[in-house]
């Protein structure tokens, strides 16, 4: 017969997991920033600067719309980089735009 997870057991893989979720948050902070050149980035129209955007090519944008309000940005309203999903593993500007942007509700 099985016995149940003792309280030390339970307590040390916490502590392990909350370890290692704090130091892939660590990593992603240090993760390098979308280039504009980058493939990805030039499929989305990913701008550092929303203000950039050309509006002929991308009528979906309209001014106030940037990473830093699009419910894809993964950072805080105070962060000036933070990791994007449609950027495996890369940072986007907070000011910056593309073609997958989506309204933070």
């Amino acid at each position: 017969m099985k016995s149940s997870p003792s309280r030390r057991t339970f307590l040390i893989t916490s502590i392990g997991a909350v370890s290692a979720l704090a130091l892939s948050r660590e990593a992603l902070a240090d993760a390098p920033k979308v280039a504009e050149s980058d493939p990805t980035a030039q499929a989305l129209g990913y701008k550092l600067d929303a203000t950039q955007v050309d509006k002929a090519k991308f009528a979906r944008y309209a001014a106030g719309q940037d990473c830093g309000n699009c419910s894809f940005y993964q950072g805080k309203a105070t962060d000036a980089f933070a990791p994007c999903p449609m950027f495996a593993g890369k940072q986007v500007a907070a000011k910056g735009w593309c073609s997958a942007y989506n309204k933070k509700a």
